[in-house]
């Protein structure tokens, strides 16, 4: 009985630190060096860089309130004023943090989602920048 209680206890400490630690978003408000338009998996994150048809203020706005519009997403910093914004997306159920940078480089559009806890996220982040890309229709060109 001992020891179902301390696997609760546990559970229980775990699930609050996943909640409730600090989020340091300096430490997310960065991108990775690109390559040229297309997609990248890594491990517990996903890349996604496209070609914009669009002036790049009006792109980042889009993306801004599609961002906004996403379930358990705020933005943690930067703007489209300074031409690059970082959010926060949490998951349903135990609240697990992804961090999704967006900016524009040139003519470019790039996308970054990773993971803060863990190794996989189980595809979560290229899905939500799929969903992300499919709302900006006419402003990027497709792969």
């Amino acid at each position: 009985m001992r020891i179902l209680a301390f696997l609760l206890v546990f559970v229980l400490v775990v699930v609050a630190y996943i909640r409730l630690a600090p989020t340091n978003a300096a430490r997310w408000h960065k991108l990775p060096d690109m390559a040229e338009p297309g997609d990248t998996s890594e491990e517990g994150g996903f890349l996604s860089v496209r070609r914009i048809t669009a002036p790049a203020d009006e792109v980042l706005k889009a993306v801004e309130q599609r961002a906004l519009a996403t379930p358990r997403t705020r933005l943690i910093k930067g703007s489209v004023d300074e031409g690059m914004m970082t959010f926060q997306s949490r998951s349903l159920v135990m609240g697990f943090p992804d961090h999704t940078t967006v900016t524009v480089q040139g003519d470019l559009l790039v996308i970054y989602g990773r993971l803060r806890f863990g190794r996989s996220d189980l595809g979560v982040n290229r899905a939500r920048i799929a969903g992300w890309l499919e709302t900006l229709g006419p402003l990027t060109e497709p792969l």
